[in-house]
Formats: structure tokens, C-alpha cells, sequence
């Protein structure tokens, strides 16, 4: 990957991050004018879904090429964030909820704490027909179908021949079809590092997707699509098995909106080398910046509603909707940095605990057949 289309993907998952805090933090509550751009966060994820499925082939073909060293390095990046976060979460609700209820409404939920607490620590949260709430934390479904696409690329990528084919078929049973209608949107990002035609693109070719996907994109938000996609499907299945869809409902639509993205990635891969560099110090801010979008998108949530009742301000004026937006990201970017420096101790104690895992049941084995 070159350096400039890797900064261009950096940029891309910090707006996008970016659009998600905005999407969440569209209320009338803390902003009694509705915000400009807010209308892009449900595209913004699906971004994060290509993007995701790009990166992960990318580096399993560069750096994390043995099953072992691919689960450390998931579940370090995802547990050193999620654990506090589900953790936490639920006290900040309650303390929120206490000083200003009127900001939470049907926001959150405190039934069957343990249970939620037990699915979003294993990411179960989305599998077939249930759609578990993380407490207050209403994005934490996407990382619920993130695990279930690194697991499913893992043994696709780690098992072969009968094996493979079984544990693929074992794996998606456990999912069930809400997971499975999104896979492709990740899969394409996988199709679009591992696709060799694509990376022989001509530079007009490469310009002509780059420069198209944008109007495309534009007319996909204006035209009202991902709605439209829900509406269409419930006047197909009927609205009550739209509803068991969950999160997943929108995805007639999402599939061509995913075929923009692909297709805006695509064009600036090919042309990425013919824009000038930007200046040293700011591609380092930027890289930092992208460095917390996981911090940023795991935490926010919960963090706007404490904020917003902690603050308590009027809605009517802009100093109220900034301090709490200004709290939220920040106080996620600093957790998220100030965790990262444990990110390599985990890993490698992930990694130690794996190899004598898989020692251990490879011994077991070798017992019950001799």
C-alpha cells in the first residue's frame, strides 16, 4: 500500500468516525437546530465495513500471516477498548441518568445487566435474531459484525479443503442471516486489495471512479436511498421482519452505496501517487488523529449522554452543544491514547496464552489418538 493512498484511508476512517459523533449527537436535546451533515452516519459505518475488510486483507498478506499472531492482534485492538468500555458504560448511564434523565428517554436500558455485559464481551450481542443494546452504547453493534467477519476471513484464510469448508459453514450457522447480509459490503474490501485487475488501472481510469464516486455519492444521500431501502423492505418481508433485521435493515440499498465506496478506493489507489505530499507535520497530526477512531467511535456515545447531562446547558445556543461534543471527543481520544501503550503487552500476552492454548489441545490430540 503506498503511503499516500494509506494516508487517504486514515483521513477517511477519522471523517468518518467523525460523521458518527455527529449522526449521534443530533438531538433536540443538546442542539435544538438540526445539524448539517448529520444525515451520513449510517454510510459512514458502511465505509468503515469496506475499509475494514481492505485493511485486514492487507495486512494478513503483509504482517499477520499465521492464524496466532492474526488473533492477537484482533482481539488486543478490540478488548484493550471494549472492556472498558462495556464496563463503564452502565455507570455512566447511571450517573447521567440521575443528574438529568430527560437526556437518556428510551436511550438506554439497565435490565438484565449481566447478560448485557456477558454478549457485548463476547460479541454475541447481534447474532441471529437478537439485538442485545450495550447499555446506552448504541454503536457497539458494528463491532459485534466486525468480529464475526475476522472470524469468518480467519478460516477462510488459516483452514483448507474439508476442514474450511466445515467450520465456515459451523461459523455462519452461529451467526445466522442479520450478520451474513452485510458480510459482502466487508467482503468487497477484501475483493478490492485482492483483485490484481483492479491495481492495473490506467491514471484516467483511476481519476474517472475517483471523480465519479463523489456526485454518485451525493445523489445517493439527496435522493433519501438508505431509507427508501428500509421502506421497500418492509413493503416486501412486512414490517415486523424488518424489524427482527435490526441494524441490518437498510441493506438492499447498502450494497450500491458500498459499490461507491469501492469505487471512490479503487480511483484514489491509482492515482494516489500523482498528488503532491502533504507537508511532514500535518500527515503526522492526521495519522495520530486516525490512530483514535476506534477509541473515538467505541466510547462516544455513552460519553455524549453523560456530558449532556452533566453539562445540563440550553439547548437554544451553541456553547452547550460545543462543550459536550468537545468533552466527548476528547476525553475519547485521551483514554484511547493512554491505552494504546498497553496495546503491545497485550498482544504479546495474547499471543503467549494462544501458543500454549493450541500446544495444549495439539497434546490432547495427539493423547487421544495414540
Amino acid at each position: 500500500m503506498s503511503r499516500e493512498f494509506s494516508l487517504y484511508l486514515d483521513v477517511v476512517r477519522l471523517l468518518a468516525a467523525l460523521l458518527v459523533v455527529l449522526y449521534h449527537s443530533n438531538s433536540r436535546l443538546l442542539s435544538s437546530a438540526k445539524l448539517p451533515f448529520a444525515e451520513h452516519g449510517h454510510a459512514a459505518v458502511i465505509v468503515f465495513f469496506v475499509l475494514s475488510g481492505y485493511v485486514i486483507s492487507y495486512v494478513t498478506a503483509h504482517k499477520e500471516n499465521t492464524a496466532l499472531v492474526y488473533w492477537s492482534s484482533r482481539l488486543s485492538r478490540f478488548y484493550l477498548l471494549a472492556v472498558p468500555a462495556v464496563l463503564l458504560t452502565p455507570v455512566l448511564d447511571q450517573v447521567g441518568e440521575a443528574l438529568a434523565p430527560a437526556f437518556y428517554g428510551s436511550s438506554t436500558t439497565h435490565t438484565l445487566g449481566w447478560l448485557r455485559i456477558l454478549t457485548s464481551l463476547t460479541f454475541a450481542n447481534e447474532l441471529w435474531g437478537w439485538s442485545i443494546m450495550s447499555f446506552s452504547n448504541v454503536p457497539y453493534w458494528s463491532l459485534c459484525y466486525e468480529m464475526a467477519y475476522y472470524t469468518l476471513f480467519a478460516v477462510a484464510r488459516f483452514t483448507q479443503g474439508r476442514r474450511r469448508r466445515w467450520l465456515l459453514a459451523a461459523v455462519m450457522l452461529a451467526l445466522g442471516p442479520k450478520i451474513l447480509l452485510l458480510a459482502p459490503l466487508w467482503l468487497l474490501g477484501v475483493g478490492l486489495h485482492r483483485w490484481t485487475p483492479l491495481q492495473r488501472l490506467a491514471p484516467w481510469q483511476g481519476w474517472l471512479l475517483f471523480l465519479a464516486s463523489w456526485p454518485l455519492y451525493g445523489w445517493f444521500q439527496q435522493a433519501g436511498l438508505t431509507p427508501y431501502g428500509a421502506a421497500l423492505l418492509a413493503r416486501l418481508t412486512g414490517a415486523d421482519w424488518q424489524r427482527t433485521l435490526a441494524f441490518s435493515k437498510f441493506f438492499i440499498t447498502d450494497y450500491p452505496l458500498a459499490l461507491i465506496v469501492a469505487a471512490n478506493f479503487v480511483g484514489v489507489r491509482c492515482i494516489a501517487r500523482q498528488c503532491p505530499a502533504l507537508p511532514a507535520p500535518v500527515e503526522r497530526l492526521l495519522r495520530r488523529l486516525a490512530a483514535q477512531t476506534f477509541a473515538l467511535y467505541i466510547f462516544h456515545q455513552p460519553l455524549l449522554l453523560f456530558f449532556s447531562a452533566l453539562i445540563n446547558g440550553d439547548p437554544g445556543g451553541k456553547l452547550f452543544y460545543a462543550e459536550v461534543v468537545g468533552a466527548t471527543v476528547l476525553t475519547a481520544v485521551l483514554a484511547g491514547a493512554g491505552l494504546d501503550h498497553y496495546r503491545p503487552w497485550l498482544r504479546r500476552r495474547l499471543l503467549m496464552l494462544l501458543r500454549d492454548s493450541y500446544s495444549a489441545c495439539h497434546r490432547v490430540l495427539n493423547s487421544v489418538k495414540t
